[in-house]
């Protein structure tokens, strides 16, 4: 029996494997005496054999196996090149193991297969991430292939995972373990306000404060799929991977995304702060790591798509007044864009709104003492579009398709779609001082492709080596694509479209799980909200924004002598306290009263 154990200082991983087979979890969970004997919890995992079974329970491994009977989810199904069903032995290669990291290396010589699985620790911020991928010799179509399989408490009842719908993102779902599948298979191309790709698997009488916590966040923004099974025997496991079937084309190598895992011994929060760690210092990069995070102003709310110099310079001088930082110019800037029927893909300044260009608007605002930032919607085009007129073979899926928000989708996958995008949004960046861009994404794609989103991270990729200063947000109708893939080429997220500041406390605190204030975007909306419609007090909506990363999102010509006094105060406060929210941890307590959303930020130094 051979052993590996990766350790942090509050979680342990421990795989074991029987001769040349695959190996499995043994163990996950706090971390064990050094004197245990990793042999021993390698017996402890094999499970009794009873009458009317297989002389032997299959192993659930990281990649469970049909040739080795396997009854439920296996973790790799593909086919070769003329769709016959591959059916792999994996065997033991060889493995690359240190204190903190573990590769092992599978094979199937007679297929020509190659499988590796690489598991590592990270032991500042107590992550455990591992990702799989499989090689082969000649092409083959993969259907599935997981994250290596984790395996789950046996004595939960339930476990977290979350969905929504826009303008109701990170809606928390307590769902009970019976046997059989719990699936959750994202067609939708992105994350999804509907999917966000994670599940936290709890122990009886486990609350924000209390109890054992095991989490599992798959860092993927195309579709993503996720498995929790029991079986006949009572064994469970958790795989996560891309979407069914989403790798459309065949190859000789196919990798997942990093899987990344948690436990926690002292309830929700100490699965969160994990996460929240990780993400904010081990995955963002930050263009200006020294800068505060600044006070955000954005004029969606207060014109949508009528722009005129005279009212955006009137509405950033009152914005600055209200101590904002930062000026954002969101849709209806370019193409002959009055509404959202036409010119998405024509990313060119529009003469008729800004006839001497984006000059005099930005001049203005940087005399304000602010920087500027522009909206771009980069992977949507317009059928009235100069862009969809000159190229319709560019589009994704058939021309049939269901219209969303009156656009259809650009083939990412392309070269020369991603050249085009990125030479004209380039030649913008180039030619004014942009420190920021909303990148927007407001339609589900047509088809789930993985090549979708690995377009989509290439051309991130370009732009943030050739304009490495400038910021990106990840706004997808709001919360449509946030996840710690996307995270890895954007610094900030748009939570929810929803400014309503009592729907926007929960989805907030919800997404705290996973996400730290300097990515989250929260925004002081209209005194009626434009999505609701229900009118709530400035005080309210302030401080409500004022929990994460702070903006405006309102006409700032609306407010009242109270209300802007109001603002000021609590922007005035935020200014003060920002450095140490930045590095706080955002702990959930719990609170007797369910109508209570109740939080805890804790400064690095404990106050």
């Amino acid at each position: 029996m051979q052993t590996w154990s990766l350790s942090t200082d509050h979680q342990q991983l421990v795989l074991a494997a029987g001769q040349d087979q695959l190996p499995q979890v043994v163990y996950w969970g706090a971390v064990l005496p050094a004197s245990q004997d990793l042999s021993q919890l390698a017996v402890a995992a094999i499970c009794d054999v009873t009458g009317g079974m297989l002389d032997a329970n299959p192993a659930v491994s990281i990649c469970p196996e049909a040739t080795q009977n396997f009854p439920g989810q296996t973790g790799l199904t593909l086919s070769d090149a003329s769709g016959t069903s591959l059916y792999p032995a994996l065997r033991f290669d060889h493995a690359d193991a240190t204190d903190t990291r573990l590769t092992v290396h599978y094979r199937d010589a007679a297929l020509g297969l190659r499988y590796w699985a690489e598991f590592e620790a990270d032991t500042v911020t107590g992550m455990i991430t591992c990702q799989a991928g499989v090689d082969a010799d000649q092409p083959i179509w993969l259907h599935w292939l997981a994250a290596p399989a984790m395996p789950a408490p046996q004595h939960a009842d339930h476990m977290l995972d979350f969905s929504g719908r826009w303008i109701g993102e990170f809606q928390m779902n307590q769902v009970p373990w019976t046997p059989g599948a719990h699936l959750r298979d994202n067609r939708t191309g992105r994350t999804g306000h509907e999917h966000f790709p994670a599940v936290l698997l709890t122990l009886s009488g486990t609350t924000n404060t209390q109890g054992e916590v095991y989490g599992l966040h798959y860092g993927w923004s195309g579709g993503h799929r996720m498995v929790a099974e029991e079986l006949a025997d009572g064994r469970r496991h958790v795989q996560f991977g891309h979407a069914w079937g989403s790798e459309n084309l065949a190859g000789t190598a196919f990798k997942t995304a990093p899987l990344y895992l948690t436990y926690s011994d002292c309830g929700l929060n100490g699965s969160a702060v994990t996460y929240q760690r990780h993400l904010r210092d081990r995955i963002l990069t930050m263009p200006h790591p020294d800068r505060p995070r600044p006070v955000h102003y954005n004029c969606w709310e207060a014109i949508y798509f009528d722009h005129k110099l005279d009212e955006l310079t009137a509405i950033a001088e009152r914005a600055s007044a209200l101590g904002a930082e930062r000026f954002v110019l969101d849709d209806g800037w370019f193409g002959l864009r009055d509404d959202d029927t036409t010119s998405l893909g024509d990313w060119t300044i529009d003469p008729r709104k800004y006839p001497e260009g984006l000059g005099p608007l930005i001049d203005h605002i940087h005399g304000l003492g602010m920087s500027f930032g522009i909206w771009f919607e980069p992977e949507m085009v317009n059928e009235d579009s100069a862009l969809y007129r000159s190229h319709p073979e560019w589009l994704l899926g058939s021309p049939e398709q269901i219209r969303g928000r009156q656009q259809l989708v650009l083939n990412m996958a392309l070269p020369e779609v991603r050249a085009y995008l990125y030479d004209h949004m380039a030649a913008v960046l180039s030619a004014y001082d942009i420190d920021y861009i909303k990148w927007d994404h407001n339609r589900v794609l047509p088809e789930a492709r993985a090549d979708q989103a690995r377009g989509y991270y290439a051309l991130l990729e370009q732009l943030r080596r050739d304009f490495p200063k400038t910021e990106i947000e990840s706004c997808a109708s709001g919360g449509g694509r946030i996840d710690f893939g996307v995270l890895q080429h954007t610094q900030r997220v748009w939570l929810s479209d929803s400014n309503d500041a009592l729907e926007r406390l929960q989805i907030q605190h919800n997404a705290a799980l996973f996400l730290p204030m300097v990515v989250t975007g929260s925004h002081v909306g209209p005194r009626t909200c434009h999505t609701s419609g229900r009118v709530i007090d400035i005080r309210m909506r302030a401080w409500v924004a004022a929990q994460r990363h702070l903006g405006f999102e309102m006409d700032p010509r609306e407010l009242t002598d109270d209300e802007e006094a109001v603002l000021k105060e609590v922007t005035t406060w935020w200014k003060a306290n920002r450095d140490w929210m930045a590095l706080a941890d955002i702990l959930r307590l719990d609170a007797a009263d369910p109508a209570v959303t109740s939080e805890l930020q804790l400064a690095q130094d404990g106050s």
